[in-house]
Parts: C-alpha cells; structure tokens; sequence
C-alpha cells in the first residue's frame, strides 16, 4: 500500500515542473493574467482536480440526502427494516467507508501534491528568476528585504489562490448547484427561497471581498515597508552601533509599524463587520430552508425524511457559508499581495541579450571604446564621449578624482547599464549584442569592498570555477595569502577551515580577510580580463607586499584595468589613464606623465600617503541619485 501511495504522490507531482521552460517575458501587472499565467501548466491536473472536487461535493450532498431517506425508512418500524434494505444498507456502508474516503483522499493528493507543492516554486520560481535578469541599478533603488519579502510572499499568494479555486469555491459551487436540484425535486417552493439567499450571498461577498482585498494591498505595502526597515537595520547593524543610533533606527522602524498597525486595523474592521454579516446571513439559510420544508410538511407534500434531509441542508450551507466567506476575503487579499508585489516583479529588464546573442570570444582581450556616453538619463554627470583602445594583454591604471567616471567606465564594460551612445567592443565584438554571461565569465574582478555569500569559504572561493578540484581552490587561496588564515577559521556551528560560514556578505571576517578571499576567487577564475578597483586597499602594507607579486604574476598574458588611488599601485603599469569630469584628459606611462607636468604630475605631488585626495561625487552617488 505505501508503495502504491509513493507512486500515486510521483505521478500527481510530475505533473507538473516548476523549473521547465516557458515564455520568457516581463510578467503581466494585472494580478488575474498574472495568476492565469501560472495555472496554464497546471491543465492536466485542474481536469482532474475539477472531476474530484465534483465528486467530493455531491458525495457530501449524498450523505444528507440518504440519511433523509433513512428517516422515511425508519418511519415504517424496526419489524422488516433490516430485511427490506439490508442490501442497500450494505451498499451505504461502501459508499460511506469506501468510496467517500478514497475520492477525499485523492482529491487531498491532487490539491496538496499536484498543486500546492508545485504552484509556490514555480511562481517564487519564476519571480526570482526574472528578478536576477534586472541591472544592479535596480537593486541598488529598493530594499533587499522588500524585494525579497514581495517575491516570497508572492510566490504564496499565488499557490494558495490556486488552491482555493478548488478547495473551496469549486467544491461550494457544486454542492449548491446540487442542493438546488435535489430540492427541486422535492418541490420548487423549496429551492427558490435558497436560490435567492444565494444570490443575496453572493452580491453580499463580491462588495465585501474587493474592499477586503484592497485593505490587504494597503497592509501589504505597510508590511514590505517595514520588512525593509527592519532588515535595512540588522544588515547595517555595525554602522548603527558606531554612531549610536539605536534610538534613531527604532524610530525609523516604529514609523513603519505604526502605518502598518493602521492599516492592518482598517482590514480588522472589515472582518468584524463580515462576522455580523455573517450572523445574519447564517439565520436566513436556516429560515428560508426549513421554514417552507414544515410548510410543505404540513400540507403533505414533503416527508418527514425530506424534510429532515432539508434541514441537514440548510446547516451545511450554515456552517459553509461562513468558511466560503473567509476564502473568498482571503482570495482578495491573495490579489492584493500579488498586486503590491508585481510592482517590483512585473518590471521590463532593461539591460537584455538580444535574440540569438552569441558567446563572445575572448582571443587577444583587446577593448575599444568609441565615443562612449552615458549621463544616467540625467544630461550630464558620467561619461562624455570617452575614446579608448586597450590592447590585447596590455596593463593599464585608471586614475582620477571620485567622480571622474573611472565606476562608470567599468559598469558599461561589464554591461551593468547599457550606454547611452558610444560603443564598447571586446576582440571586435559589441558588447551589447553578446551573452551577458559570457561577457562576465570573460573577465575578473576585484572590488574595494567585495562583498561575500553567506555560505562557507570554499563555496566563495569556488564560485569564481565552480568545476575547480580542491587542489586548485587550495593553490589560489594560498596565492592569495588566505590559506593560513582560513585554516584558523571557526563559524558558531562549529565548522573549520574551508567549511566554515562567512557570515552575510562576510561580516564576521576582517575587511583583509574578505579582499584575500576575493582574490583567491577571482584568481581561480583566471579570466582573460582582469579590473582590479582598489583590489589591495583594504590589506595591511605586509600582507599588500606579500601579494603584489603574486597580482602581477597573475596578470600575465592578461589585459588589466586596475583602478587606484594609491598611485604607487600602478605606476608600473604599461599605460596611466588619466580621467577627469567623464573625459580622458592624459594618457601615457608613468615617466611621460610626470615628465608633462600636468594633473596626475600634480596628482602624484599631492599624494599623502599614497592616496589622491578626495572629490566632489563619485559615481556611485550618481547612479543611486539616478
């Protein structure tokens, strides 16, 4: 028997794949279109959940109505009743233990398993998915925790709507469809009354419903908001402690739970009012049901057994009202949190691969900018008309003032955001019209502040080749002077070494130790081209000696873009390019540039340090200004 279930519980799930193919697009912002979206691969399993669910309501309806008859039966006496229906009470007996139980049981299967368990990964799925093609321009605009909150909460809207159109309102439409006849069977005068209560119903729920749905919207926006602050205050908790600002982030975030508690309260109104409604919806059913039944009773038209069958009738709809309610509210609200949360997922990429991109091909690595322009839609601020060749495996600095358009450069290099004019091409090939994938797999990169994922050291150090053996992983990590601090590592689960957990975006390792590690990565990735942006700013002077060699040895037959303010760094590199206000304004190596006496002579004077001294806003703050 357990197999048997085994089987039937893989066969109702496969179904259905959650991660196959289907049309790529931007999601539908109207929440229904949304929502019929992701039924269409669900269409074998909504046939058959639909003749189940059928099933379920009339067998439920045939329970009521045979214990009626049995009240006729009994009416007779006990002398001959065992004889008289003794088959056809064995027959009950089947339908009641047999039957009834298998049809309910498959039903539970084909709604859990067929459709619960695939609708919520498909729908977080394929929201998460279109997600991840968005630029980091949009990510930087909004809340981690909010985006994340509407993609999860989505996902569970959308399966648990799913669920109810079977679950409730199907099985509800069928069983009142069916009471309606079988008391017009009886008689007329019995069904219309029902008719009309529900319809009354009906009209009564289709005005509160939406009204619902759009409290819960409102509730939904108030909760992502204040999911987003709370999550904006534990991720910055460090920067929070070192200025002392508990009394201002609690602030921050009572802000928020205060709109949320209201507008929760305004969604409490309208279930207190449906509780009333329901009231009183409830002692109609009862006396429009029963009232003509003794009616027609009286007059001999009905049974006692009918009539009996008629008041069973009229207590299932009472206690299924009220179930039916609360579903068709919690469907509205479903909308609503779909709603608020297509605001995020229903956005166009902007930043796509045109159809049938091919891979680039990466042979001499050589890049040529040509007139290269971007403004961040803003007219000015950027990139102004930059043009550039870097030949293939030649090393080059990329110096300037913050805001000079050095981040700019790279994040076009990278497609992170597509130009606004201009061109960049890699080996002869626009970057615009290959895979995105491909153009980041080909080149290697080195951040000031990278960031790692919360998993362990050597799930970070593999990701730069995931199909890299533990021998490379290990030969990298000791380039980059990490190995022997790796080794010492302990996370509060208990794990080492390379097992151990980084903490979020590897807040429980020094700023050191998170750069080494970054380099271990991007040097097992060994792309073809390298930009390092401040790749050694956040090392120790003995640690940055130790591994500059091991930098330069790494960028062999590479092309380099190395971004630094500490101009030592790069002053061995083949070629300085000097940027100033989005322009190239010198370009040539060390000694020619010191020799012209120009800004990076006078950058290079004027260093403290080692450092250019700071400038007006970097490009960072004019993409989040964007």
């Amino acid at each position: 028997m357990k197999q048997i279930l085994n089987r039937l519980f893989v066969w109702i799930e496969g179904r259905v794949d959650p991660f196959g193919p289907y049309p790529e697009q931007t999601p539908d912002k109207r929440p229904l279109h949304f929502m019929l979206s992701h039924l269409r691969p669900f269409s074998t399993v909504m046939w058959i959940g639909g003749v189940l669910g059928g099933l379920v309501a009339v067998l439920e309806l045939g329970l009521i109505w045979y214990a009626g008859r049995l009240v006729d039966q009994m009416a007779a006496g006990p002398g001959t009743f065992f004889s008289d229906h003794g088959i056809e009470l064995v027959l009950a007996a089947v339908v009641l233990l047999m039957l009834r139980p298998l049809v309910v049981g498959l039903n539970a299967i084909v709604l859990f398993s067929g459709i619960s368990t695939n609708m919520l990964t498909q729908a977080r799925w394929r929201s998460h998915r279109h997600m991840l093609g968005q630029p980091v321009g949009f990510f930087q605009n909004d809340f981690a925790g909010r985006l994340s909150n509407r993609v999860l909460n989505m996902g569970y809207a959308v399966e648990d709507s799913s669920f109810l159109l079977f679950e409730a309102f199907w099985q509800a439409a069928a069983f009142a469809i069916a009471t309606l006849i079988l008391l017009t069977g009886m008689d007329w005068r019995l069904a219309l009354p029902l008719a009309l209560w529900i319809g009354s119903f009906v009209v009564f729920v289709l005005w509160l419903a939406p009204r619902a749905g759009t409290a819960s919207e409102k509730n939904s926006h108030a909760n992502s908001l204040t999911t987003g602050r709370v999550v904006d205050s534990y991720t910055n908790m460090e920067t929070v402690k070192l200025f002392a600002h508990a009394e201002r982030e609690e602030a921050f975030a009572r802000n928020a739970m205060r709109r949320q508690r209201l507008r929760f309260g305004a969604l409490m109104r309208l279930f207190a009012l449906q509780q009333g409604a329901m009231a009183v919806f409830n002692s109609l059913a009862m006396l429009l049901v029963i009232g003509p039944a003794l009616w027609l009773w009286s007059n001999g038209v009905l049974s006692i057994g009918e009539v009996a069958a008629a008041v069973a009738m009229a207590l299932r709809l009472n206690t299924m009202t009220g179930w039916i309610m609360w579903m068709t509210v919690r469907m509205f609200e479903h909308m609503g949190t779909i709603r608020e949360g297509l605001q995020s997922i229903a956005v166009p990429q902007t930043v796509t691969d045109t159809p049938g991109a091919p891979p680039i091909k990466v042979t001499q690595g050589s890049i040529v900018l040509r007139d290269l322009t971007h403004h961040y839609g803003k007219g000015q601020g950027g990139l102004n008309g930059i043009n550039l060749t870097v030949r293939g495996g030649e090393r080059i600095g990329l110096v300037g003032p913050s805001g000079a358009g050095k981040s700019s450069l790279v994040n076009l290099l990278l497609r992170f955001r597509d130009a606004e004019s201009g061109s960049i091409e890699i080996d002869g090939q626009n970057v615009q019209t290959v895979q995105q994938s491909s153009l980041r797999a080909s080149i290697g990169m080195v951040t000031q502040d990278s960031s790692l994922l919360h998993r362990s050291v050597r799930d970070n150090i593999l990701y730069g080749r995931p199909d890299a053996t533990e021998e490379q992983m290990i030969a990298a990590a000791r380039k980059a002077e990490a190995h022997e601090f790796i080794l010492t590592l302990q996370d509060p689960k208990g794990r080492t070494g390379y097992n151990a957990h980084v903490g979020e975006r590897g807040v429980k390792l020094s700023g050191g130790q998170r750069q080494r590690i970054a380099l271990a990565r991007v040097m097992l990735k060994d792309a073809p081209i390298l930009i390092l942006d401040e790749a050694t700013s956040a090392l120790d002077s003995e640690v940055e000696a130790a591994i500059q060699s091991t930098l330069y040895g790494m960028m062999e037959g590479k092309t380099v873009i190395a971004i630094a303010h500490r101009l030592s760094t790069i002053a061995q590199m083949d070629r300085i390019v000097v940027m100033e206000r989005g322009q190239i304004v010198e370009d040539g190596p060390h000694d020619v540039l010191m020799s012209r006496n120009g800004l990076y002579a006078r950058f290079w004077q004027r260093q403290s340090g080692g450092f250019l001294q700071a400038d007006p806003p970097s490009d960072k703050d004019a993409q989040v200004a964007e």
